[in-house]
């Protein structure tokens, strides 16, 4: 694979302004970066202070700055915030903190616990995206006269034909595209991803190369305000009523299996935590029945869908003639589909797998893809069965 231009022969950074795409010479720009106190957005940070443009570093302290310090695997709070500002004052820019609290809370972090109390599988870091993140930091750096906002995301900014498109990061292991197909043309405009061409392991070693104390810095892990994982405890803490236990239920035969302690402890796939035993076959969460408290389980072939329907779809770019590809979940590898419908605009469409494709819930996000470049996508609302004889016309949502 050839080195983008901006490389030298061994791969080191020549030309840092050339990361940027900057509209001028660096020195007459403003760059502001987007701080996570990670070493991904540190490494962007110094990268734009080398590259002679003026820079300024923004953290959203997006939940409890007191309950988050030293905890693992945070982000926007915390210590956090205290590693941004240590890299700011070490590189010699501006650093502010803005609260968003409040903002996030009602936005991202509400939204979850009401999806998962309904039954759906949500996902905040896509949300976050498309609120907080994006759109408020965007319009935080506009204020600021910024010539343009750089956030340390794994996806790279190609200019196309009609202007930028996003594509999938160069390194696939660290690849964020999926969750950021809600991008809007004017924002990716505007945005720069200086990490996409580079693999983690070089990342590390530029923040080395700064004395970034965040060289060695864990990546963060989960979702930052869950990370213990125990997506249920906070859930519970917000809507208690997702803790009423109920039934679960054969999803062919309708035979009682078992009682559990609410429908939040579980997501469409899930095999593990069922507690039932003595059956014939491997038992998965086959759909989720919020409203009666059940938990339907079955055999994995109950799994197997053959089309989802997505809303609020969103498109980056004019549609390709060839071939799509989708990813209905963060890990899965990208899979033939045939689209129907228009997407974008917040429009409804439907994307139906030439093969099954399996643990696809409502309430997580299809991305679709023309080889690395991303197209778009929307939020899983429903689907409907595979059928080896062929799927119905009318995705069914799952009960």
């Amino acid at each position: 694979m050839t080195a983008p231009a901006f490389f030298g022969p061994l791969g080191l950074i020549e030309d840092p302004a050339a990361l940027f795409d900057l509209p001028r010479a660096a020195a007459q720009c403003r760059i502001v970066v987007a701080m996570s106190g990670g070493v991904d957005s540190s490494v962007v940070a110094a990268l734009a202070a080398r590259s002679g443009a003026e820079v300024i570093g923004i953290t959203l302290q997006l939940y409890d700055y007191g309950a988050a310090t030293g905890r693992k695997g945070a982000c926007c709070a915390g210590d956090d915030i205290r590693d941004a500002r240590t890299v700011a004052d070490r590189l010699g820019f501006a650093h502010y903190v803005f609260d968003h609290e409040s903002a996030f809370r009602e936005e991202v972090v509400e939204r979850f616990a009401d999806d998962y109390l309904a039954g759906r599988t949500p996902i905040p870091c896509i949300r976050c995206n498309m609120g907080p993140k994006f759109t408020d930091l965007l319009r935080m750096a506009k204020e600021l006269g910024a010539d343009c906002l750089a956030t340390g995301h794994y996806v790279r900014r190609v200019m196309g034909i009609a202007g930028p498109e996003l594509w999938r990061a160069r390194d696939p292991a660290r690849d964020q595209s999926y969750f950021l197909y809600a991008t809007t043309e004017v924002q990716l405009d505007y945005l720069r991803f200086p990490l996409g061409d580079l693999p983690k392991d070089e990342v590390r070693r530029i923040a080395g190369e700064f004395g970034l104390a965040v060289a060695a810095k864990p990546d963060s892990q989960d979702i930052c305000f869950v990370p213990d994982g125990d997506y249920a405890r906070i859930v519970k803490s917000l809507r208690p009523a997702g803790a009423r236990p109920g039934r679960i239920v054969h999803a062919e035969t309708g035979e009682t299996l078992g009682e559990h302690a609410g429908v939040i402890h579980f997501t469409v796939g899930q095999r593990r935590g069922l507690e039932i035993g003595g059956q014939p076959e491997p038992l998965y969460v086959i759909a989720l029945d919020a409203e009666a408290a059940e938990v339907h389980v079955g055999p994995k072939r109950l799994l197997a869908v053959g089309a989802a329907r997505l809303i609020e779809t969103n498109r980056i770019g004019p549609l390709p003639d060839g071939p799509l590809t989708a990813k209905v979940r963060s890990l899965a590898k990208p899979v033939p589909v045939a689209l129907e419908g228009p997407v974008g605009d917040g429009a409804a469409a439907t994307i139906r797998f030439t093969q099954p494709e399996f643990g696809v819930a409502p309430g997580q996000a299809a991305v679709l893809y023309s080889g690395d470049r991303v197209i778009g996508g929307g939020w899983i609302e429903a689907t409907e069965p595979y059928s080896s004889h062929g799927s119905s016309t009318q995705p069914k949502p799952l009960r």
